[in-house]
């Protein structure tokens, strides 16, 4: 069978997909939503059973917990937390972290 010849100019799936999210600045919104997604496999399953609700709003992180002592918990190490997240996405996404 006979390979496709390869254009001059052809990029691969991946440079063209980090074009676009480049052209239309949405690594900020895709690293909100990475943050979002990683807060039960960051904070374990025990945390995540009692978090009612998480999002990212201007670099903060929100979370709303149904536990009022794991609350106190998590806010004396709130900056850890943060440090948490950003290691999993890989830059720095969250600078404060808010406990509802």
């Amino acid at each position: 069978m006979k390979k496709p010849s390869s254009r001059s100019g052809d990029i691969s799936l991946k440079e063209g997909l980090e074009a676009l999210v480049r052209a239309y600045r949405l690594q900020g919104k895709l690293n909100e939503v990475t943050v979002v997604s990683s807060w039960e496999r960051v904070m374990g399953k025990a945390v995540a059973l009692k978090t009612q609700e998480v999002y990212v709003n201007k670099g903060r992180l929100f979370v709303r917990l149904t536990s009022a002592p794991l609350k106190h918990e998590l806010l004396m190490a709130k900056t850890r937390v943060a440090e948490l997240i950003n290691t999993e996405v890989g830059e720095t996404v969250i600078k404060e972290v808010i406990f509802l």
